[in-house]
């Protein structure tokens, strides 16, 4: 397993255009991209027809093929495919709803703000949705639950890759939590699939 300076230099070597450096790295993060895939599909519906080697390897082409990235460090390139299998599983459930539904909006809580994804597509559609306004209204708390519940980062870890207090971090994500609970959790008729 490669330590944090290793993915540090490889990723520097890929913003730089080292082809060799992108085969060294997948199997350097591998590991950690894997756990974090199979944390995203447990929130999911038991039949999700994604598995987690298929998001992984779904993230990482995404994420190599971006010609303007610059990730800082291994961190950092974490919250970036936390952010990439989020996308991913966001336009399944939206390809996947999009014959089934024909473009209604539902509205569905988030339980207990411990924010927990319901396996329904719908849900998670919304959620996207509702960070989506956030991020206009407030882009870096949108950037805290991204990075706290996406990522899987500590609070520590977000606040070193946002560069501000952790104090701001949980600050950031009470309030996020709080707005996303207001945002989803009008629609009562959603209530069906959220409990």
């Amino acid at each position: 397993m490669a330590d944090q300076a290793d993915i540090t230099e490889m990723l520097d070597r890929i913003t730089a255009g080292d082809g060799s450096a992108m085969e060294q790295l997948l199997p350097a993060v591998y590991d950690e991209l894997h756990a974090l895939a199979e944390r995203h599909l447990r929130k999911e519906r038991p039949d999700h027809t994604l598995q987690a080697t298929a998001l992984v390897n779904e993230a990482y082409l995404r994420l190599v093929r971006q010609s303007d990235a610059r990730w800082l460090d291994r961190v950092h390139f974490l919250c970036a495919a936390g952010q990439a299998i989020r996308r991913i599983l966001v336009d399944h459930a939206r390809t996947r709803n999009c014959h089934k539904r024909a473009g209604r909006k539902v509205r569905i809580p988030l339980e207990n703000l411990v924010i927990t994804l319901n396996p329904d597509a719908e849900y998670l559609i919304a959620l996207d949705e509702a960070l989506q306004r956030l991020s206009a209204e407030s882009p870096r708390k949108a950037q805290v639950v991204e990075l706290r519940f996406f990522s899987g980062l500590t609070a520590d870890e977000s606040a070193a890759v946002l560069g501000i207090t952790t104090r701001s971090v949980e600050r950031d994500w009470r309030y996020a939590r709080a707005w996303l609970y207001r945002e989803l959790g009008s629609d009562s008729q959603a209530n069906k699939g959220a409990a």
